[in-house]
């Protein structure tokens, strides 16, 4: 059943966390050992820039020229509409699975599995497209990284090959280091955090020193696809949101944060905000450094051209190494989210096998299955595409539809229920778009729809460069199509006769 937006009292102090969870009807199971910064890099590392913006700065450049720049303050401004709404959220619910958990109690379980089972399923296959990311750096890096052919381009046949074999290494790496702790997972993206944004000041610092024009640069559009302008610059701003989401990871770690309701809202909106700046430094400090913005390299080399046409030294493969180690804990990030977000379905009893997902090791405080099956699934969707040159395009554009549907199941229910009246919160000082909160989160939902229906077009320059078949031009509808069918499926035969609530899930906490 659908339950209110009242919410047990705030907790004061980081000693009445776990007495918080339990008045929403869960024990306490996980390790609850996230300071701020964890919490902070937790979702850094999710957006990754270093990772991301590597990933896809080519195929911005390709089609919108320098001046695509535009479309990354444009993409950050409606994501951080989001982000707004997440942070309001974070403070009402601390709860691991956080999409699942808040969409089922703004608009009850049936809206609330599926926005669960939408973000499942764009967590996985994002794990798996952050992990093939390897093969845009390690190769530069060494040679020998290339185990498969010569072709080291994503898009080759030898790159895609390659790229499958080095993400599915990276993939049993993060599950291992998943299912020993979130001690060590957080130590390691910690370190890894600090890594990246000492990378991403390196960077910027390498191209600002030698840049070659000024920043009127971003206003050239004579390097853009033919056609009006108006569509390749659409084209071109998939790259800025296939890089700005997964800023409410630090939502999904909320029973393993400290006093998470006062620093998850904190840590949602910082991870954004300091991806976003980072990586506007480095959209322009590249497209001012390049030695060329018209000789195609700009568009194939993308970033990695950049670095080593400027710093072709060791000190250029050390700027590369942080790449990769952002590649690295970026996937670490998203299998950690994903696994939580399966782990609090499940012990809701909303999966198939609910009883060994929702299972935590009684030494290590993790979900060891969820981490199992993210790093499994990741695997196998990179071995069904082996071999297949358009595995990054598609794999980039199918999780991200469903990440940004998954994001309007929250957005929608939160507005419908902001109309209708929003109790306030307990504690006045919890972060509260008060006032604002419904012309905030209608221009999220807007935002949110009109992302949805750019990423899904089916356009072959995106989705059949080398030409392909019908299924994969209609990749983004078609996946969709495919994952409701399936959750439909699923929720008819599992999870239809346990869509209750726990009754203590809306009872008041005690003081």
């Amino acid at each position: 059943m659908a339950t209110t937006l009242d919410s047990p009292a705030e907790p004061l102090d980081t000693g009445r966390d776990s007495a918080d969870l339990a008045a929403f009807g869960y024990q306490p199971v996980l390790h609850r050992k996230l300071g701020r910064y964890a919490s902070f890099a937790a979702g850094f590392s999710f957006v990754s820039i270093l990772t991301t913006i590597f990933q896809f700065f080519g195929f911005g450049y390709s089609f919108g020229g320098a001046a695509f720049f535009w479309t990354w303050p444009l993409v950050f401004a409606g994501q951080f509409l989001v982000a707004l709404n997440f942070a309001e959220l974070a403070a009402r619910y601390p709860i691991s699975g956080c999409i699942y958990q808040w969409s089922r109690r703004l608009a009850g379980g049936l809206i609330g599995w599926f926005a669960g089972w939408m973000m499942v399923i764009a967590q996985v296959v994002t794990a798996a497209a952050a992990a093939i990311a390897l093969q845009v750096v390690l190769p530069t890096i060494w040679s020998g990284f290339q185990i498969i052919g010569t072709d080291t381009a994503l898009t080759s046949r030898d790159g895609a090959m390659n790229a499958v074999l080095l993400g599915s290494v990276l993939l049993v790496v993060t599950t291992t280091i998943n299912v020993i702790g979130i001690d060590l997972m957080a130590r390691i993206n910690s370190i890894g955090v600090t890594i990246e944004i000492v990378g991403v000041l390196a960077i910027i610092a390498l191209f600002f020193t030698s840049a070659e024009r000024g920043p009127g640069v971003v206003l050239q559009t004579d390097q853009a696809a033919p056609g009006p302008y108006w569509a390749a610059f659409l084209v071109s701003g998939l790259m800025a949101a296939y890089v700005m989401v997964g800023f409410d990871s630090a939502g999904e770690l909320s029973e393993e944060t400290k006093n998470p309701r006062r620093v998850a809202p904190r840590t949602i909106l910082l991870a954004l905000s300091v991806s976003a700046l980072g990586g506007g430094l480095m959209l322009l400090g590249a497209l001012m450094a390049a030695p060329s913005l018209s000789d195609g390299e700009l568009a194939s080399g993308g970033l990695a051209y950049v670095i080593m046409s400027k710093l072709n030294s060791p000190a250029g493969s050390v700027l590369l190494g942080c790449v990769a180690v952002a590649v690295i804990v970026c996937t670490l990030a998203i299998q950690t989210a994903g696994s939580r977000l399966l782990f609090s379905m499940a012990r809701d009893g909303k999966l198939p096998f609910a009883k060994a997902l929702a299972t935590v090791h009684p030494r290590f405080g993790t979900p060891v299955w969820p981490a199992v099956v993210i790093g499994a699934l990741g695997i196998g969707l990179l071995v069904l595409n082996l071999g297949n040159p358009a595995i990054f395009a598609t794999l980039a554009s199918v999780c991200i539809v469903s990440l940004y549907l998954a994001y309007l199941l929250v957005t929608v229910p939160l507005l419908v229920r902001r109309i209708k009246g929003m109790p306030a919160l307990d504690d006045p000082t919890l972060f509260s778009l008060g006032r604002w909160g419904i012309p905030i989160n209608a221009l999220a939902v807007v935002w949110g729809l009109a992302m949805v229906i750019n990423l899904a077009w089916p356009r072959p320059e995106v989705y059949t460069p080398a030409g392909g078949s019908w299924w994969q031009l209609w990749a983004g509808p078609l996946s969709v199509a495919v994952i409701l069918t399936a959750g439909a499926i699923v929720y008819r035969f599992v999870v239809a006769t346990k869509d209750a609530l726990p009754a203590a899930e809306t009872a008041p906490a005690t003081a």
